[in-house]
């Protein structure tokens, strides 16, 4: 049995020993348009990719907080390297959630193979013998070029006539696929999030997870990986993914501002940053948004592991507020790294420095559709007031 908690301390360790490299290799990254090989090497050697990975896959199945400090801590150096991170990682995560088949045609001979995605819900399904044919173009398939398998997203048409159609996620080998490169962004330009084509691939049905199973916490793949990380919404899981590398990235812009303002003096007045009020509101500001968006994402993720030990479902008014809560993280930490750039002065106009990566980057993460706060709003009003969800993306 693995020591989960020296596994946690390394973790910790090693991800803050990677902010400065990272940092120091962001602009080569985002000129490139990927993560640079040895970034790769150095999340796989240190062990991210395992947090949530199922133990029986030589996974640590740690608890979501470790994943997602791991990620935030990364994106104080890099925004980019720890988006990759955090929606290629999670997909180990989701592995489990598939009938056991699935994992084994993936990690069957290296339990180390990555997964990419795109889940929009763009494929064209038909169904045949033995599982479905599957064809469309996704987009916005982050770390794509790393990874040798994709989750790609998908509506299959109801059996009966009138029925509802079942979205799914189906797992396509890299040899079922091309990768389209066309990302040419002004933020996140390291995730290489390009999209996929696929034209008439066969996806047996074992390599499908429905999403109504995940909503449930019901999977397939829960008749071997019993755990009950296992058993949170997959939808509470994914959004938080694309949303908390918002807050490392702003707490890194918080160190930057510090760094770049202890000593600056306006170059038009000759008065000290320090002593201006509105820099030191705008920091307060960005300080308290980290703080605010960590303590929200670990008390949810703390309920909702303590009901999945006590196998009890949450609510539908608590999923619908989790869930918003998760779509509010990108656009404060936007505001919050704003009022830091508007007010460190007409150097950070320069895209080479950190707080306008920050800026960028956050901003682009923003753009998101996970990340986009009015429908959740709206959605947990409506529910609040007696109303059924408009979503199950729960």
């Amino acid at each position: 049995m693995l020591n989960q908690d020296l596994i946690r301390q390394r973790l910790s360790q090693r991800a803050r020993e990677l902010v400065p490299i990272l940092r120091e290799r962001a602009l080569d990254a985002a000129q490139t348009g990927q993560l640079p090989e040895e970034t790769l090497k150095d999340f796989q050697e240190a062990g991210f990719f395992r947090i949530l990975q199922p133990a029986r896959w030589e996974g640590y199945e740690l608890e979501p907080k470790d994943f997602f400090e791991v990620q935030m801590t990364l994106a104080e150096g890099c925004m980019s390297s720890a988006w990759v991170l955090g929606v290629v990682a999670i997909h180990n995560w989701q592995m489990a959630l598939f009938d056991d088949r699935a994992a084994q045609d993936v990690w069957g001979d290296d339990s180390s193979v990555l997964i990419s995605s795109s889940y929009m819900p763009v494929g064209k399904v038909e169904r045949v013998e033995g599982g479905f044919r599957l064809s469309g173009r996704w987009g916005f398939s982050s770390g794509s070029k790393h990874c040798e398998w994709a989750f790609l997203g998908a509506l299959v048409p109801a059996e009966e006539a009138g029925g509802a159609p079942d979205y799914r996620t189906f797992l396509v080998p890299r040899s079922d696929y091309q990768i389209l490169d066309n990302w040419n962004v002004m933020g996140l330009e390291a995730t290489g999030s390009h999209d996929i084509l696929v034209e008439n691939a066969f996806v047996p049905e074992y390599r499908t997870h429905r999403a109504f199973d995940g909503f449930m916490q019901n999977s397939p793949g829960n008749a071997v990986n019993t755990a009950p990380l296992f058993r949170l919404p997959f939808g509470q899981i994914f959004v938080r993914a694309v949303s908390s590398a918002a807050i490392g990235a702003l707490q890194g812009a918080v160190d930057q501002f510090v760094e770049h303002n202890r000593a600056r003096v306006g170059v038009n007045d000759g008065r000290k940053m320090v002593q201006d009020p509105a820099a030191q509101s705008a920091l307060a500001n960005a300080m308290v948004c980290v703080d605010e968006c960590k303590t929200v994402l670990y008390r949810n993720f703390a309920l909702m592991l303590e009901r999945a030990q006590k196998a009890e479902p949450l609510s539908m008014p608590e999923r619908v507020k989790m869930r918003y809560d998760s779509a509010r993280v990108a656009d404060k930490c936007a505001k919050a790294v704003g009022e830091l750039m508007f007010n460190s002065g007409a150097s950070t106009i320069f895209r080479s420095h950190p707080i306008n990566r920050a800026f960028r980057d956050i901003h682009t993460g923003r753009a998101h559709v996970a990340n986009s706060p009015a429908k959740y709003a709206w959605n947990l009003g409506a529910v609040s007031m007696g109303q059924d969800s408009n979503d199950f993306f729960l």
